[in-house]
């Protein structure tokens, strides 16, 4: 048995999105790829901060499909920061989605760890501004 899940009531997600029928198959199943694009979006909120300025993605270490992800659903990305070395920042990403939003149903569907490094005007790593 499953227990009903809540969205995360200690955090306020970094980015909250609806779907539309051009982001999903024939079906309403959203496509994986729409996903992935704000998640990265998403993960690089935190770390674009904690750079003080341009971040860019170098590594998705996880990703997780949980459940799909249907046209209509009220998806909201919560990132966190669970490391810093000199130049880059990793993030965690969990995504829940409320479903049926008259009952609100509350699902986990994905979650992903991605690191970013922060940037120069140039585009080349520079070190992490001191906290």
């Amino acid at each position: 048995m499953t227990l009903p899940q809540q969205l995360p009531d200690d955090q306020t997600p970094v980015l909250r999105m609806m779907p539309m029928p051009a982001d999903a198959n024939i079906h309403g199943d959203v496509f994986g790829g729409w996903i992935m694009a704000h998640v990265d979006i998403a993960g690089a909120i935190p770390a674009a901060r904690r750079a003080s300025g341009r971040v860019a993605t170098v590594a998705v270490t996880s990703f997780l499909f949980k459940q799909p992800v249907f046209v209509g659903d009220l998806v909201s990305f919560y990132a966190n920061i669970i490391k810093t070395g000199r130049t880059s920042v990793t993030v965690d990403v969990e995504v829940y989605v409320e479903r049926n939003r008259l009952q609100k149903e509350v699902v986990k569907v994905t979650e992903a760890t991605l690191v970013y490094v922060a940037t120069d005007g140039q585009r080349m790593p520079r070190p992490l501004p001191s906290v």
